[in-house]
């Protein structure tokens, strides 16, 4: 791209066409306020608090969506620069609660930064309140309309990024507001769960259920046997809560951490998702071998792309893997296998899964599948909490986490490969399968277990994997939400009009980068965050003396003592479940 000379504030600087005032102004570490933009999202100019003054001109500019033009002479920061953003928070605040202390958002607020920044003590303008009441029919996501600042991030995610639309703007000016679409309860509209709202809301008006209470209460029931599980992305992300660098690997100091909570028993999501790879490359095998066969076969691991494929894609229900998700399969096994080894009552085990996503709150009790395990339990796994939320329970417990001693996770539900690590990144799933189906079907170990065409964070991905004897195997990899239609459409096109699939194996993850940038993971993050947080789970997975879930010992004990083969009977009872087609508005 062509060069242009800028100065801002005096300095000069070379920038690329079209990079906008705001960015420029950050490659020389000037800060411009904002509470609209997002690195995610197309700027929109909302809020107004960005704007900056062009020498020699009485206009004022918006940063966030003013590119730069040759020559251009920018002032980011004078006395009535500084006036306008003041008197712009001010007005913000005159329509805003001033309930912080109550609020989820509290000491991670953008509203409550740019106030403090600016230096906010008093309340010019009167105080306008809308009595909105809160929504909270959805499982997983708590909308809080009254905290709403119209700066249109949440709208944007949900129907630009994630083209789901379930939440729209209502209502013009002071008394306007966020609601799901046709201002039907959340839980009632198209709504996925994926949490993206929530994750790019600045302030308290979109945020997960709570469920730490119920856990608290589990923790101090003496009758209870409380069991928990961690998901492969909670590891390189809840550092970020005690300020350490994006991307941290610290699972055996998470592990010291929740027994200290009082959990009993810590187990790891990563063993079953070895254990998904088994029996969802055990199902991608047979459909090949099977003429007539429903394929591709495509990944079901994601909780909101589920609710989205049985909403929007109903007719290729038939090409889901029917293996439950890493969460799912963990739940069944705790309840299922491990009490009765372990000699606890199953029916008093209390399953808590740590998640990155909101969604796995509502996927825990999606239907009566989620209750496997048996006669006198409850579902698989009870309750859901995101990696946020356990990182408020650590410190609601005065858990100095960094000075823990390393432990262990409990055998044999603990263990796992570099497989089971990667599933919390984009790609990771398909790597993971394709390290194992390779063996399945060759007998022979992948020469090179590190999958490329799988990595990055182009929104589709598209590869072959060579078995050898003439057999390829096309993939496709696609995450972030509006990616996927073009890719289930050429599935879609290709079935109607009598050809070949355009793909074998399709790997879908609802967020942008994967779970790892999940709808319940640490505020703030951004693609350079994704990077960090993708290079810790490669970095775990290169640690671990098994890279391929067909090589977990605990897995293969775990068929030998109890399940018998991938794929077979008592797998399939417990490991495996079906969809159905939802509506897009519930009744």
């Amino acid at each position: 791209m062509n060069k242009i000379n800028v100065t801002i504030n005096g300095k000069a600087l070379e920038v690329e066409q079209g990079t906008t005032i705001l960015n420029a102004a950050k490659m020389i570490n000037i800060k411009i306020p904002t509470l609209c933009y997002s690195d995610d999202l197309v700027p929109w100019a909302s809020c107004g608090i960005c704007i900056v003054r062009l020498a020699g001109s009485p206009k004022m500019v918006r940063a966030c969506c003013t590119a730069c033009e040759p020559n251009m002479n920018i002032i980011t920061h004078d006395s009535e620069i500084i006036a306008v953003r003041r008197t712009v928070i001010e007005l913000i605040l005159s329509n805003h609660p001033d309930d912080c202390l109550k609020c989820p958002r509290n000491h991670c607020c953008e509203l409550q930064e740019i106030a403090a920044d600016f230096g906010i003590r008093e309340a010019p303008f009167k105080k306008v309140k809308n009595d909105f009441s809160i929504d909270d029919s959805s499982p997983a996501i708590v909308l809080c309309p009254e905290k709403c600042i119209r700066c249109g991030r949440c709208v944007k995610v949900c129907q630009d990024v994630q083209n789901v639309w379930a939440l729209e703007f209502l209502g013009r000016g002071i008394s306007g507001k966020i609601a799901s679409a046709a201002d039907t309860p959340l839980g009632e509209s198209p709504c996925i769960k994926c949490g993206q709202c929530a994750a790019h809301c600045p302030v308290g008006a979109i945020y997960e259920r709570d469920d730490t209470v119920n856990v608290w209460k589990a923790l101090h029931d003496t009758a209870l046997h409380p069991v928990v599980q961690i998901a492969p992305a909670v590891r390189v992300a809840l550092a970020e809560e005690f300020g350490l660098p994006a991307g941290t690997v610290f699972t055996k100091k998470i592990y010291a951490a929740l027994r200290k909570l009082g959990f009993k028993t810590v187990f790891d999501t990563n063993f079953s998702a070895d254990l998904t790879i088994m029996e969802e490359g055990t199902e991608l095998i047979k459909r090949l071998n099977e003429k007539g066969s429903d394929i591709p076969l495509i990944t079901s691991c994601c909780p909101a792309w589920v609710d989205y494929l049985e909403k929007y894609y109903a007719d290729m229900i038939p090409n889901f893997s029917t293996a439950k998700s890493p969460q799912q399969m963990m739940g069944a096994m705790i309840k299922a296998y491990w009490a009765d080894k372990a000699g606890v009552d199953k029916t008093k085990v209390y399953s808590v899964s740590v998640m990155p996503c909101t969604a796995k709150k509502w996927e825990a009790h999606r239907s009566d599948e989620m209750k496997s395990a048996g006669a006198g339990t409850n579902y698989d796994v009870d309750i859901v909490i995101t990696t946020r939320e356990l990182a408020r329970m650590i410190k609601q417990a005065g858990i100095d986490i960094l000075k823990l001693d390393d432990e262990e996770a409990d055998s044999p539900l603990g263990p796992y490969t570099g497989a089971g690590t990667i599933f919390g990144v984009t790609g990771g799933v398909m790597e993971a399968a394709v390290r194992s189906a390779y063996y399945l079907v060759t007998k022979k170990e992948l020469p090179d277990v590190n999958f490329k065409p799988a990595r990055g964070m182009e929104g589709v991905k598209e590869g072959e994997v060579d078995f050898g004897g003439g057999t390829k195997i096309k993939i496709a990899v696609a995450h972030q939400m509006g990616n996927i239609a073009a890719v289930l459409d050429k599935v879609r096109d290709a079935k109607n009009a009598g050809k070949e699939p355009p793909y074998h194996f399709i790997e879908v993850m609802a967020c942008r980068g994967g779970c790892i940038a999940g709808g319940g993971q640490p505020y703030g993050c951004t693609d350079e965050i994704r990077k960090q947080r993708t290079a810790g789970i490669y970095t775990d997975d290169e640690k671990s003396q098994y890279r391929c879930s067909h090589q977990n010992p605990f897995i293969n004990q775990v068929y030998k003592e109890f399940l018998g083969e991938p794929g077979g009977k008592k797998a399939h009872d417990l490991l495996h479940t079906h969809y159905v087609k939802r509506e897009l508005y519930n009744k």
